[in-house]
Order: structure tokens, then sequence, then C-alpha cells
């Protein structure tokens, strides 16, 4: 698919084409209900086996999918398990999407798969929403259902033929130690699972997070602790008295095998970044909450990796910067490098985005607290390099149109809205970043605190 302009204006026969730059997003109007609270969110897909990405939005009640160029593909009115804060309604949280697609069953087409709140699986065909099958897994004793369903691959097949469930205690502060991993196959079958667990140590707020760290083809487990694709307990991070905020994946350390989890603490107020074989380094800057991150390729022409933190200030954030090794490197005030008229309290949502072309990445996040504003910044200095005048609800990041670059997706009340960038793609010929596997499963198996 050819490249629009910065923003994509509208389409012919399939194809983009460009107009002026900051003319307006493409917009997608949905038939469905605008978002009152956090529950539901966004992710992108070829769930009618098209070659395009298309889009999948969730909100109470309601399960949307729309093609790349627009096109309602359907509806479902549905009960569907999203809602707001996970540690007293459960899984997935803030913005968790609560919906997966893959070919689970290998045919060679989509299939999209969630959870309701009576804790059914439902498989549904992508191009069309037909339910295929559903299925009743028994719920773990501590537990008031199944809340959050991640494809997955433990076997090491290749494929999308495995699925991980997650639940929290159904009593007190929730969090997610309830996991139980099965083949679709035999989970649709009635059969037992792979195996299953409830000693998984979570992110406080939000569900596990799937990647393959150690490159064997099979996914591990990520939270305060990782697990092996069998179940077992890889790694644990440092405890001391504290809980995970928000859990990451990069290559923070290229030359230590495999990649890192990046884990922000609330109440120690450190990041530590941990591997398969134990924790690698933690540090804090002034004993600050680090809270929310995007960890990224941010320095001009540099492949490593800096961990940005937000910091919990309510108003008047003040980001504080560790580079790969741990050190702090940078730190300054928002309100000394936000536009005018951007909120006091900061931004939300934060994404690390390939816009740009070049190795360096930039992070996206909309304006905090409100339905606001969304923009594009540089990390190390804080400098906004662009701004959206957006109500914007909801924001995601992905690769949606053809060139490997990464879009902004914008939920506005009832319409989405597609930003592109404009410029030539210095890299034209690198893959599409749907080809790496772990890019697929974060970017589904998300929230507001993991983007």
């Amino acid at each position: 698919m050819s490249r629009c302009g910065i923003i994509l204006s509208g389409f012919v026969a399939g194809w983009l084409f460009s107009a002026p730059a900051w003319a307006g997003p493409f917009v997608i109007k949905l038939d469905i209900p605008a978002p009152q609270d956090s529950a539901g969110g966004i992710i992108t897909a070829d769930v009618d086996d098209s070659g395009s990405v298309d889009y999948l939005v969730t909100v109470p009640g309601h399960l949307a999918a729309y093609a790349g160029d627009g096109k309602k593909l359907w509806i479902l009115k549905t009960d569907i398990a999203v809602g707001g804060q996970s540690e007293s309604q459960g899984l997935p949280g803030h913005c968790g999407p609560g919906v997966a697609a893959g070919d689970i069953d290998g045919d060679g087409k989509c299939e999209v798969v969630f959870l309701t709140k009576d804790s059914a699986l439902h498989v549904v065909e992508g191009a069309t929403g037909r339910q295929k099958a559903k299925a009743a897994p028994p719920v773990p004793d501590g537990a008031q259902r199944w809340e959050t369903a991640m494809i997955a691959d433990f076997r090491g097949t290749g494929k999308d033929f495995d699925i991980l469930l997650q639940a929290t205690n159904k009593n007190g502060y929730r969090t997610g130690r309830f996991l139980a991993a099965y083949t679709i196959k035999n989970l649709l079958a009635g059969g037992d699972p792979l195996w299953r667990t409830d000693k998984f140590a979570s992110c406080a707020h939000n569900a596990a997070r799937l990647a393959d760290l150690d490159g064997d083809g099979r996914d591990e487990i990520l939270g305060e602790t990782i697990f092996s694709p069998d179940g077992k307990l890889l790694a644990r991070a440092i405890e001391d008295r504290y809980h995970i905020d928000s859990v990451f994946v990069a290559d923070v350390l290229p030359d230590r095998k495999g990649l890192e989890v990046v884990l922000l603490e609330e109440g120690a107020n450190q990041v530590q970044v941990l591997g398969i074989g134990g924790p690698i380094w933690r540090r804090h800057f002034k004993k600050q909450e680090p809270q929310n991150a995007a960890v990224g390729r941010f320095k001009p022409g540099s492949d490593e990796i800096f961990v940005w933190c937000r910091s919990r200030y309510n108003e008047h954030q003040k980001p504080f910067v560790f580079d790969s090794a741990g050190n702090m490197v940078f730190d300054y005030e928002m309100d000394n490098v936000a536009p005018q008229g951007w909120t006091a309290s900061g931004v939300e949502i934060i994404n690390t985005i390939d816009w740009t072309g070049e190795k360096r990445q930039l992070a996206c996040a909309k304006e905090r607290h409100e339905s606001g504003d969304v923009c594009l910044f540089e990390p190390l200095t804080g400098r906004f390099v662009a701004t959206f005048p957006e109500k914007a609800d909801r924001l995601f990041v992905a690769d949606v149109a053809g060139d490997w670059r990464e879009e902004i997706i914008v939920l506005n009340g009832s319409e989405l809205h597609i930003y592109a960038n404009e410029a030539p793609n210095p890299r034209p010929s690198r893959e599409r970043l749907w080809t790496d596997r772990n890019y697929r499963r974060l970017k589904q198996c998300y929230n507001y605190y993991s983007p």
C-alpha cells in the first residue's frame, strides 16, 4: 500500500492518496457508542485476509471490526470482558482492548478471540464476525472468571495455535496471578491445559505480556516474574515492598543474549531491568516514582536503548531518562518543553513510535486526564516535534499504512482518526514491523500502563 501524506485523507480503489500536510486525519466513523470511561481499546490486524491492516475497537457491550479503507466489516453486541481499574475490577484494565486476532486453526484465515464476562471464550471469523467456536474453561479457585485471553506459541510451532488465559483473585487487591496455557484445539474440545499456575507475579495494573525473549520460537510470559513457555519460573525481579506499574520488552543490552524486560516499580520507586537469568540492573532518580515510560532508540544515529520515565506528579511532570547501563542521563520539566495550551498534567498513554523511518524513534502521547490533543516528542530533550488537535479518548500506535513506519491511531468519541508521516521514507526496503512476532504479541496484550 502506498504512503500518503502526513495525514491519511482518503482512499481510492483501495489505495491511499496524498493530501496537504496537516489537512486533517483519515476518519473512520464507528457505529458503536463513544467511550464513557477507560474500558476498552484498539488493536489492528488483517482480520478480513485482504492483505491490508484492519481495526478492532472495543467498548463495553460492543466489539467492532472495520477494514483499512474504513468499511464496516461487522459489529458484535456482546458483554466483552473490558473494564477500568484492574485492581478493583479485574483485567484487562484501563484501555485494555480485551481482544486478540490471528490464524488460530491453520486454515489460512484470521480469527478473532475474546472473553465475555461469563468467562466464556469466543472464536469468531475475522472477515464476518460469525461465531466459529465457544468454550467454557474451568475457572481457578479464588478467581471470579477468566478475564483476558492472549494468542501465543508455547510449543514452537511457528503458528498462533496456543492461548494464555489470565485471571485475578476475586477478593481484595486484584492482581493476575492465575494463568492457564492451552492449545487452542484442546481448549475448544474441553481438554486439559498444557499447564496452569497461581504463582505468577503480574504487573499490578495490567495483564501479562508475551514475547520470545531467548529466540527459541516460543513465548515467555512476563511480569514481575518471567515464566517459561512450559510454565516454569525463570526469573523474579528484586523485591522491596513494591508493585510493578508497567512492563516493557527491549534489547536493552545487545551484548547479552536475548531480550530484556523493563519494569517500573511503585513504592520503592525504581526502574529495573530483568533478564531470563535474573535481575540485571536497578536504579532510581531521587526516589521519584517512574510510573509510565517509553523505551526505545531515542539518540540520533544510535541503536542504544533508553528508558524515559514520566514521573508521578499529577501536574508539572518532571521526566527523567536512564541509558542502557542504568545511568541517569537526562531530566527536565515538562512545563518547559510543552507547547502553549498543553495541559499542566502532562502526557499519558505514551507509545514509542517509528515515525520518521530513521533509527531514532520518538514518543507519541496524548494530553493527560482529558480527551485532549496528541503529540510527538523527543524523549531525550522533551522537544515537541508535532501536535495534533484532537479529543483523544484512546491512543494506539501501529504499522498500518504499509511502508513499515508506524501510524498514530486515535479514538475520538465514535470516530477513528489515523495520522501518518508524509515525508519520504529513508529506509523503504525494511520489512514491515508485523513480520516480527514479538511486535504482534506486544501490540495485542497491552493497556494504559504498558502500551
